[in-house]
């Protein structure tokens, strides 16, 4: 889980659009984000492996 101060600093809007920072909405973590979801690879796995997400299914064969 990402500060509290962290998240809020990445809400604001930025001097430059570079600076941008992605975060995921579940636990704050700005590395593997993706933005088709909107979240963490960790988050991810979580929340597809539980059927959270619509349209994704875990694959094995």
């Amino acid at each position: 889980m990402a500060k509290q101060s962290v998240i809020a600093r990445a809400k604001k809007k930025p001097k430059f659009s570079t600076r941008i920072v992605k975060r995921c909405f579940r636990c704050g973590r700005k590395r593997a984000y993706m933005r088709t979801f909107g979240i963490c690879r960790i988050c991810f796995r979580e929340m597809a492996g539980r059927g959270e997400i619509p349209g994704v299914k875990k694959s094995s064969w």
